[in-house]
C-alpha cells in the first residue's frame, strides 16, 4: 500500500481558511447475497434501466456494478456485488468473496436480498453473520425476493429464525414491494448534509481536485510532490472519505482542494478486492470533486479498470485529466506507446488531455497544476447566447441536420442555460429525430468553436416553445 506523508501546516501571515464541509454526496447502497436471489434485477429495477447488464457510456467495460439511482428524491450509489458463497473454494469465488466484505464496509445502507422461494439455506445463515460482525446492523435492510403473488408471502417466515426483526417480501422482476423496500432503505441512510448560510458560496470558490487510479499508479506520490511544491501554502485534514486525507492549498492565487484516494488496503492479498475498493474509493473521491486527475501508470498503461473510473467522472460532469505518471521510467522509442494506448483504451474521451509526470523527479508537476486550471475553467465556462447562436447558425449553414421518416428536421437556436458542466438546450422541431450521428456533429463543432478541453458537454434537444 502507497503511505501517505503527512506534513506539518506551513505557517505563514495569511493561512488558509479552513474547507468548508461538501454538499451533495451520493451515500453508496450495497446489494449483498448468495448467488441467482435476483440481486441483479433488483438493482436494474431501481437504477431503472439494464445498467448490470448494458453501460450506457461508449467505451466502458460492460460488466459494471455500480451507478447512479434517485430513490424518492435522494441521490444513492447503488452497487451490486457478486453472488456470495460460505465456502470459496476457488481464486475466483475468494475475489468475489472479497468485493461482498469490501461493499459491507463501503456501504451506508446494505440490503441483504434472499431466495423467498428457496427458503432457509447454509449459505444465507454465513452472510448474515458476516453482516453482524460488521457492526452495521442498524443500516442493514433484509428483503425476499421471488415472493410474486400474496400467496407465496407466507414463504419468507422461515426466514425469521436468523433472528431478523424484519423481512420484506419483494419481487424485484414484477416491482411488487419493491416501494417498500425503498422506504426502509430512506429510512436507514444517514441523513443528507446541509450547508448553512455562506457555505455554498464559499465551496464555489473552490477547486476540488479528486486523485483518482488503480492501486500503485502513484496518487499518493502526485499528492505529495504538488503538495511540496514552492509557493503552496498547506493545510492537512481529515476527509469525509474513509482513508482518504483532503489536502487544502493556495497556488497562483487558486483555492484547490486536493482529495487524495490513497486509502487501497490490500484484503487477504486477492487483487480482485484490491481493484474493487479502487472503484469505491473513487465513488466517494468524485462525488466531492470538479476535476478528476485520471492516474495512470506509463509504464503498466490505462486498464478496464481505468476505464470504468474515468466513466464514473463523465457521468457526474467532472472535468478530466488523463496522468501519466513514473514518466522517468520511458526510455526512448517506448515514449508513444503509453500516449497512443491510452488515447486508444480510454477513447471515449479524446477530449481528455493527457499529462506527462514523473512524482519521483517532479518533471511535469507545473504542467498538471496549469492543466487541472484550464480544465476547470473550460468546465465551469458560459458563452453568450449571442456567440452560440451565430455560431450554430454556421454549423447548420455548414451542415443541416437529416431528413427523418420523411419530413425535415430544422434547429432554430441554442441556449446555454448552465455550466459546471457546460449544458446546451438545441430548439427543433422534432427533437427525437435528431439523428446521433448529427448530435455527436453538434457537440464536435462546440468543441472546435469554444474548446471545452478536459470537460464532458451535455446537448439537449427539445421541441420548440416548450419550457
Amino acid at each position: 500500500m502507497l503511505r501517505r506523508v503527512k506534513r506539518r501546516p506551513r505557517r505563514r501571515a495569511t493561512e488558509v481558511p479552513e474547507a468548508p464541509p461538501v454538499v451533495g454526496v451520493r451515500p453508496l447502497v450495497a446489494i449483498v447475497g448468495r448467488p441467482n436471489v435476483g440481486k441483479s434485477t433488483l438493482f436494474n429495477r431501481l437504477v431503472g434501466r439494464r445498467a448490470a447488464i448494458v453501460e450506457d457510456v461508449p467505451g466502458v467495460t460492460r460488466d459494471r456494478n455500480y451507478a447512479d439511482a434517485e430513490l424518492l428524491g435522494r441521490e444513492v450509489t447503488l452497487v451490486d456485488t457478486g453472488g456470495f458463497e460460505a465456502e470459496a473454494v476457488d481464486a475466483i469465488k475468494a475475489g468475489i468473496r472479497v468485493g461482498v466484505e469490501i461493499a459491507i464496509e463501503e456501504a451506508d445502507v446494505i440490503v441483504c436480498l434472499f431466495d423467498g422461494i428457496e427458503g432457509l439455506v447454509p449459505g444465507d445463515e454465513e452472510a448474515v453473520e458476516l453482516l453482524r460482525r460488521s457492526g452495521k446492523g442498524r443500516s442493514v435492510v433484509w428483503a425476499a425476493n421471488k415472493i410474486d403473488t400474496l400467496a407465496k408471502a407466507d414463504l419468507v417466515t422461515d426466514l425469521y429464525r436468523l433472528g431478523i426483526d424484519r423481512v420484506i417480501p419483494i419481487s424485484a422482476q414484477h416491482g411488487r414491494g419493491v416501494a417498500d423496500l425503498v422506504d426502509a432503505i430512506i429510512e436507514a441512510l444517514p441523513p443528507p448534509p446541509t450547508a448553512v448560510a455562506g457555505e455554498a458560496e464559499e465551496q464555489a470558490r473552490v477547486l476540488r481536485v479528486a486523485v483518482v487510479g488503480r492501486p500503485n499508479a502513484g496518487k499518493s506520490s502526485i499528492c505529495n510532490r504538488i503538495l511540496g511544491t514552492e509557493r503552496l501554502l498547506v493545510d492537512e485534514r481529515p476527509g469525509t472519505t474513509r482513508d482518504a486525507i483532503d489536502s487544502a492549498f493556495e497556488w497562483e492565487g487558486q483555492r484547490i482542494v486536493l482529495v487524495d484516494t490513497a486509502g487501497i488496503r490490500r484484503q487477504k492479498s486477492v487483487d480482485r478486492g484490491v481493484e474493487r475498493h479502487a472503484v469505491f474509493a473513487a465513488i466517494r473521491a468524485l462525488d466531492r470533486a470538479d476535476v478528476a486527475v485520471l492516474v495512470i501508470d506509463a509504464a503498466a498503461g490505462a486498464a478496464e479498470q481505468d476505464a470504468k473510473i474515468l466513466g464514473l467522472a463523465m457521468e457526474r460532469g467532472l472535468g478530466v485529466v488523463l496522468t501519466l505518471n513514473k514518466w522517468d521510467l520511458v526510455r526512448g522509442d517506448d515514449a508513444k506507446r503509453p500516449l497512443r494506448e491510452t488515447r486508444e483504451k480510454l477513447s471515449f474521451a479524446p477530449w481528455a488531455p493527457i499529462v506527462r509526470v514523473s512524482a519521483k523527479t517532479g518533471r511535469g508537476a507545473r504542467s498538471l497544476l496549469e492543466t487541472i486550471r484550464r480544465v476547470h475553467e473550460a468546465r465551469t465556462t458560459r458563452i453568450s447566447t449571442g456567440q452560440l447562436n451565430r455560431f450554430f447558425a454556421k454549423a447548420i449553414e455548414t451542415h443541416a441536420p437529416p431528413m427523418a421518416g420523411g419530413r425535415a428536421v430544422r434547429l432554430y437556436y441554442i441556449t446555454q442555460p448552465s455550466a459546471a458542466p457546460p449544458t446546451f438546450v438545441v430548439s427543433a422541431n422534432y427533437p427525437a429525430d435528431v439523428h446521433f450521428s448529427y448530435r455527436r456533429y453538434v457537440e464536435n463543432r462546440l468543441r472546435e468553436a469554444f474548446g471545452f478541453e478536459g470537460t464532458p458537454i451535455v446537448v439537449h434537444y427539445k421541441a420548440r416553445g416548450r419550457g
